[in-house]
């Protein structure tokens, strides 16, 4: 058995995801069943845990055929067409937005009803995910999706532009994505057409350093995520790349796959989205190899 077994303290859900699920589990408590569109955090076993409770996971499509209910919205938060259709089915919405994303939708439908026509909405984020999907939806679809580097030649360097972050993305490259389009704006001698908010959440951002620090201090890293979650591939990296020995895994079952025998210290960590009942779960069982 492992000498030294620690969970990390700086991990687990951020508070949005504890709002929301805090939401669902209170409205369970009072009926039987509850809707939520799209999964209410990227991690399937907390989502297994909270359908036997009575929560059903549904798909937009589910959605829009759906009268006279109640519907949960998710932290990731969701377009302004969904709100359109709630009105019109009747549909209750119990809005558990995280309120960071909620100020972010608002500064982007602001600053997009405002702005000269020509100027273009950039949206740092992973294209398809629930948040940008989200944000995108202010802009009525309009707005420009940066997922990468190869996709700053979608912009106009003709044109003005604001660009905003997905609040859970890196702020390394943020800042690096930010020197790129202001390098391509100076070469058209446009530099004064760019403008950029820094909109990433800091509790998500500070936790790259804190885990980084975690990571070194363990002859092994497992770091629990669910398998959706951007956040968690982008932190386990952070893991891996401070210490080689740290694995990644999704449920308790996984452990037989990883060699620990040579193990004196375990660090446990995982994403935003872990719930610390399943990094407990996987701390006894390390306990007992």
């Amino acid at each position: 058995m492992p000498k030294e077994i620690v969970i990390d303290e700086n991990s687990g859900f951020c508070f949005g995801v504890i709002n929301a699920i805090q939401t669902a589990e209170k409205y369970l408590q009072e009926h039987q069943s509850l809707y939520c569109l799209g999964d209410i955090v990227h991690n399937n076993e907390e989502v297994n845990r909270l359908e036997n409770m009575g929560l059903r996971i549904i798909s937009k499509e589910e959605f829009q055929n759906l009268k006279d209910t109640t519907v949960l919205i998710r932290a990731h938060g969701e377009p302004p067409e969904i709100y359109r259709i709630a009105e019109k089915n009747r549909i209750h919405l119990i809005d558990a937005t995280c309120p960071v994303v909620l100020r972010l939708q608002k500064r982007i439908a602001d600053e997009y009803h405002s702005a000269a026509p020509d100027k273009q909405i950039l949206i740092f984020g992973k294209k398809g995910h629930a948040e940008v999907i989200g944000l995108l939806g202010q802009t009525d679809n309009a707005g420009i999706v940066i997922s990468s580097f190869d996709d700053i030649q979608l912009i106009d360097f003709t044109k003005p532009s604001k660009l905003y972050s997905q609040t859970t993305q890196s702020v390394e490259l943020y800042t690096q994505l930010i020197h790129e389009i202001k390098k391509r704006y100076a070469a058209e001698g446009h530099e004064e057409m760019f403008e950029f908010v820094d909109t990433i959440c800091r509790k998500v951002s500070s936790r790259a350093k804190q885990i980084a620090e975690f990571a070194t201090r363990f002859d092994v890293i497992l770091f629990v995520s669910g398998e959706k979650s951007s956040n968690g591939l982008y932190l386990y990296n952070i893991c891996k790349a401070h210490n080689p020995q740290s694995y990644i895994l999704t449920q308790v079952d996984h452990l037989k796959s990883i060699d620990l025998s040579k193990a004196n210290s375990i660090g446990i960590c995982g994403a935003t989205s872990t719930p610390m009942w399943l990094m407990q779960q996987i701390a006894a069982e390390c306990a007992k190899m």
